[in-house]
């Protein structure tokens, strides 16, 4: 199952090296925000590290009456869900008393000769999850039970490989890490200078335009007299239109490069084995991630397709003067986004959500359809140059994300033969890597992230 690996490099399953902990899981009431146990949640795991999008917790007197398992430094944490499904990582020393949700999978390395560590690089090969996707069920959000998780098949060389594989894995982490947050933050610093350039002109025209009037909206400030100024219920209305086989053109919002085809973006996910009920939308409607509009994670539609049901689609009214073109500039401007999450709801900045009754009430900035062309005519000319900057760094980054995957693979398979090179390696400091990975892998797709039905008890 797990495909070619050296004749020297033997396959076990994966519950040979540990127990897959059984036991009662938190669900979804269960919550204190005032409690002291931290309960990880699938949207916490990424492939290698555990971050803490969530913030959820529960007190003592719970988790003696639901007998979770605590977590232990070490654990290493497997996602029974998408997406991706089966992505792993390891419980960091620094954690603190934690448990998880059920869809969140424990495996407690008991074999004295098996890395916890390289038990977590080895599942989070592509060989690994290819088998876990295939042993998955479900037919809108594909899960694999803890049974068939425990089938899977590892390689397994001798310890001091095992070790010298993680040496040298973790070493190529921390650079990759490294490189990762660097171009990240050259789109950031970039996207900055060209939504900048995209305000001046959205809110103030081209040119002289006229007389200037107060906008009564402090965050606003004066724009040219003959401008209209309405809330967005004024433009657009909500739509609920679902697919019904789901074989629409998958759709991805980002805060960054705004609506775009999934198939289009690198991303180290699994795809769902149908999107059937998710939402329809057409061309020139507003796709806005309710989750992550307090990033800028929305954008004007070009095209037919999906996206997920959580997601809030706007359609434009039949008699808006809005243009499409127009309305995908202005509301994504640091304005505007700081208005969007002014207007959330949420006890948390990173879990913040942008309900339709919210946002329908933004006061959305309307000049003549004759000016709204020549804005975004201007507006594409002067940030050209910026434009084709972030589209470069992107690449570059979707390289590195898939240069990782595949040496993650070859090295744990034995493709690549890392033993020499490693032996002197130092070993890294895993709380540096921790530090550099949550900044460097909480990529722009995580902005994909759909309101999951994490804590839930399900079947297994």
């Amino acid at each position: 199952m797990i495909g070619a690996v050296p004749p020297s490099v033997p396959v076990k399953r994966l519950a040979l090296g540990g127990l897959l902990a059984d036991g009662d899981w938190v669900e979804s009431k269960d919550q204190d925000p005032y409690g002291n146990i931290r309960v990880v949640q699938l949207a916490d795991i990424s492939e290698g590290q555990l971050g803490f999008r969530s913030n959820r917790w529960i007190n003592e007197e719970t988790a003696v009456r639901l007998r979770v398992t605590p977590l232990k430094p070490g654990d290493v944490l497997i996602a029974r869900m998408p997406d991706p499904l089966g992505r792993c990582c390891q419980v960091p020393s620094e954690l603190g008393k934690a448990v998880t949700v059920v869809d969140v999978a424990i495996l407690r390395i008991s074999n004295p000769v098996i890395s916890p560590r390289y038990a977590m690089y080895a599942i989070n090969s592509s060989q690994t999850r290819n088998q876990v996707l295939a042993m998955a069920t479900g037919s809108t959000r594909r899960r694999i039970t803890r049974k068939r998780l425990a089938i899977a098949q590892v390689p397994l060389p001798t310890l001091d490989e095992q070790l010298r594989v993680v040496r040298f894995l973790d070493h190529a982490e921390l650079r990759i890490a490294q490189a990762l947050e660097s171009k990240r933050r050259l789109v950031a610093l970039l996207d900055e200078r060209r939504r900048g350039a995209t305000q001046s002109l959205v809110t103030a025209g081209v040119g002289q335009i006229g007389e200037l009037k107060d906008s009564g909206i402090k965050w606003l400030g004066a724009v040219p007299a003959e401008w209209d100024i309405r809330p967005a219920k004024f433009f657009f209305r909500e739509v609920n239109e679902r697919s019904l086989r789901g074989e629409e053109e998958l759709l991805s919002v980002s805060h960054v490069t705004g609506v775009t085809p999934r198939s289009s973006k690198t991303i180290t996910m699994f795809m769902a084995a149908s999107y059937a009920g998710h939402k329809l939308c057409k061309p020139g409607d507003l796709i806005i991630n309710t989750m992550w509009a307090w990033m800028g994670a929305l954008g004007v539609t070009r095209q037919i397709g999906i996206v997920s049901p959580a997601y809030g689609v706007y359609r434009p009214l039949p008699s808006s003067p809005l243009s499409s073109a127009y309305a995908d500039l202005l509301l994504r401007t640091q304005p505007y986004v700081d208005e969007y999450t002014c207007r959330s709801t949420g006890i948390q900045a990173s879990r913040l959500r942008l309900y339709p009754d919210r946002f329908l009430t933004v006061p959305v900035v309307c000049p003549p359809p004759n000016q709204q062309a020549e804005i975004v005519e201007r507006a594409e000319t002067e940030t050209r140059g910026l434009t084709a900057a972030i589209t470069a760094a992107l690449a570059e980054i979707a390289l590195l994300l898939e240069y990782r995957a595949t040496l993650t693979s070859d090295v744990v398979t034995g493709k690549r033969d890392v033993r020499a090179e490693a032996a002197d390696f130092p070993d890294v400091d895993l709380a540096e890597l921790n530090a550099v990975l949550s900044v460097a892998i909480a990529e722009d797709t995580g902005q994909d992230e759909e309101e999951g039905e994490e804590g839930v008890t399900h079947a297994d």
